[in-house]
């Protein structure tokens, strides 16, 4: 069976550095910080008292107020991001079989502020148990891919993947094969989140995962930096529109690039912590340039993991050294997780697309806050610091990675 080609036609972007695509882009190529001080409750008694909100949004602006009301902001995220790349595709939905256009999408956690308005509401009650009846439906994360179908009527594949911060990147795959393999023309995809809660930031403070450099929000993020001390929550929704190549070629549509390939792995070694060696990362990649028909040479740009964590950086660095030999000094590498902070579930998605407008505008995005050089990485490895450049990007790879061990890779390529 030959495989089907799959093509890139749209894209959508709900970030900390900015509230469309454009926005989002524009803030990456200008080395734009997200982080700052938590506006949503008090954080007098947090040990992190910033993240990378979105900011300046209103549901309301852009739903229903009563459809709105539903939603877990998780899923009014996706429902603006996809609303985005749909319109960003023309996608003519009276034209376009329905039948045949599915939604794949990814969230590690999913409804978190809803479940923690609940069970807080009930603390404070009577013992009653009196819960809102859109309490299930609001929290549970297939709910962003199902109300995207519902609201255009699409009746393909509809489901959620869950792989912690690997969940968009392994939707992309999966949306990847169900279009390689005929299932479907064209699937909506990506991945929303929204976990900058009382339970999410204190969830993870209590791992020590988070950065605590509270005096310098905007500057907390600094992945391969020899001070970096965490990661900076994020939240927001990233989506793409894959279609079959002679599916968006009929149409006209115009092209961003070719999803070449996809892989996935487990670390199989530990509930949080990176293998050491970034065993499980070696074999994502390799699986990915495989899966791709690539070879490690081929590629000009990785977008990392690089979540600014002690360990978690420098597993993946040595993991694209073992992976890319002498290769991988001629690579841009960079970590947008330095601007937008850590998405969870929806930084395979951001990402994805951070990659493939790089091969788009010929530009890699910074590395931000980058002051001190880290003796365990290898100084030879071009990290993208504090400045984009400027180069051709014909092939870009995107990793994540999640808790569990997860791991996922996709490639796209200039078409």
């Amino acid at each position: 069976m030959e495989l089907k080609r799959v093509v890139v036609t749209g894209l959508g972007a709900l970030t900390p550095i900015g509230n469309t695509k454009d926005e989002y882009w524009d803030g990456l190529a200008n080395g734009k910080s997200g982080a700052a001080p938590i506006t949503y409750y008090d954080t007098e008694k947090f040990k992190t008292k910033f993240a990378c909100e979105v900011k300046n949004f209103n549901a309301t602006d852009f739903l229903d107020r009563k459809e709105a009301r539903k939603m877990d902001k998780f899923a009014q995220y996706a429902m603006v991001a996809s609303d985005e790349a749909i319109a960003d595709a023309k996608l003519n939905l009276d034209e376009v079989n329905k039948l045949r256009v599915g939604v794949i999408w990814g969230a590690g956690i999913g409804g978190l502020e809803t479940f923690q308005q609940e069970v807080l509401n009930f603390a404070a009650g009577d013992g009653s148990p009196r819960f809102n009846p859109f309490f299930i439906p609001k929290m549970i994360a297939d709910i962003a891919p199902a109300n995207i179908s519902i609201k255009h009527g699409f009746m393909g594949p509809n489901y959620t993947t869950v792989s912690a911060c690997a969940s968009s990147a392994n939707a992309l795959f999966d949306a990847l094969n169900s279009i390689r393999l005929g299932y479907t023309d064209v699937v909506v995809t990506g991945g929303s989140e929204a976990a900058v809660t009382i339970a999410g930031m204190g969830g993870f403070n209590a791992m020590h995962a988070l950065s605590t450099r509270n005096e310098s929000p905007e500057t907390a993020s600094r992945p391969f930096d020899a001070t970096r001390d965490g990661f900076v929550l994020g939240e927001g929704a990233g989506a793409l529109i894959l279609e079959e190549y002679e599916h968006a070629k009929a149409r006209g549509a115009k092209i961003y690039a070719e999803v070449a390939g996809g892989g996935l792995s487990s670390d199989a070694y530990h509930m949080t912590a990176p293998h050491p060696e970034g065993l499980g990362v070696v074999e994502v990649m390799k699986n990915c340039l495989e899966n791709a028909g690539l070879n490690p040479e081929d590629v000009d740009h990785i977008n990392t993991h690089g979540t600014s964590t002690p360990l978690g950086d420098v597993a993946e660095l040595k993991a694209i050294s073992k992976v890319f030999g002498s290769h991988a000094k001629n690579i841009n590498i960079n970590s947008t997780k330095s601007m937008t902070g850590h998405l969870l579930g929806a930084a395979g998605a951001i990402e994805a697309i951070a990659s493939i407008l790089a091969i788009e505008h010929g530009v890699v995005p910074p590395t931000i806050n980058h002051t001190t050089v880290d003796e365990n990485i290898d100084p030879e490895l071009n990290l993208t610091l504090n400045k984009a450049q400027k180069r051709d990007v014909n092939v870009a790879m995107s990793n994540t990675f999640g808790f569990g061990g997860h791991n996922a890779c996709v490639l796209f390529r200039k078409i």
